[in-house]
C-alpha cells in the first residue's frame, strides 16, 4: 500500500510537471507572430498554439489538455487586445478539440486511436464554433463595433455574403477545421516519436503496453 501510493505521487508530480510544461509552450506559441489567412478577415490568425494542449490531452487525459489551455488563455488576459473576447472564443474552441483526444485516447496508447480522438476533436471544434460565436463571441465583440462592419470585413473577402451565420459557416466553420485538423496533425506526428517517452510517464492499469500500441 505505502510503495503504492508512492507511485502515485510520483505519477501525480509527473503529470503536474508535464502540464506546466505544456501550458508554458502553448503560451510560447501563442505570443509568436501569427499568420495571416488569405479569404478570411484579418484579425483572424493562425498559429500552433493548440498542438502542446492536444500532447497534454493525448497522454495525461482531457483534464491535463483542458488545463493548458486555460493557461493560455489566462495569460493572454494581460496581453489581449480584445478585452478578452478573443481569450474566450479561443478557450471554448481549444477545449473542444482537446476533450475528445483526452476522452478517447490517452487510456489506450495506440497510434490510431490517437488519431481518432484529435479527427473527432477537429470536428467538434468546428462545429462549436457556430454557436460559440454566433451566441457568444461576435455578441461581445458587438459591443465595440456594429454588425454592419463585422459583415463588411467578410464582404470584402467575397461580396455576395450576407447574415451572420452565413459568414460563419462559409468562412469561419471551414477555417476552424483546418486549423484544428492542422494541430491534430502535428500532434499525431510528435506523439508518436515521443511515446516511448510518453508511456513511461504513464501507463494507466489495463491499457496497452508500449511495444503493442499501434
Amino acid at each position: 500500500m505505502e510503495n503504492n501510493g508512492k507511485k502515485s505521487k510520483k505519477f501525480d508530480v509527473r503529470r503536474l510537471v508535464f502540464t506546466a510544461l505544456m501550458g508554458a509552450l502553448s503560451i510560447v506559441l501563442s505570443e509568436v507572430p501569427k499568420f495571416s489567412v488569405p479569404m478570411m478577415p484579418s484579425y483572424i490568425r493562425f498559429e500552433f498554439s493548440d498542438v502542446p494542449a492536444m500532447l497534454a490531452a493525448l497522454t495525461m487525459g482531457p483534464v491535463s489538455g483542458v488545463f493548458v489551455v486555460l493557461l493560455k488563455n489566462f495569460w493572454g488576459l494581460f496581453t489581449t487586445s480584445t478585452a478578452g473576447v478573443g481569450e474566450l472564443s479561443n478557450f471554448i474552441l481549444s477545449t473542444a478539440l482537446v476533450l475528445p483526444a483526452g476522452f478517447i485516447a490517452h487510456k489506450t496508447p495506440k497510434i490510431s486511436r490517437a488519431v481518432i480522438g484529435c479527427l473527432s476533436g477537429a470536428v467538434l471544434m468546428a462545429l462549436v464554433s457556430f454557436p460559440s460565436n454566433y451566441f457568444i463571441v461576435y455578441p461581445a465583440y458587438m459591443k465595440a463595433m456594429s454588425l454592419d462592419t463585422i459583415i463588411g470585413k467578410y464582404q470584402d473577402i467575397v461580396p455576395g455574403v450576407s447574415g451572420l451565420a452565413q459568414c460563419l459557416v462559409i468562412f469561419n466553420m471551414p477555417f476552424t477545421f483546418v486549423k484544428g485538423l492542422v494541430a491534430a496533425i502535428v500532434a499525431v506526428v510528435l506523439y508518436k516519436k515521443l511515446r516511448p517517452i510518453f508511456n513511461g510517464m504513464y501507463r494507466p492499469q489495463g491499457g496497452e503496453s508500449p511495444k503493442s500500441a499501434v
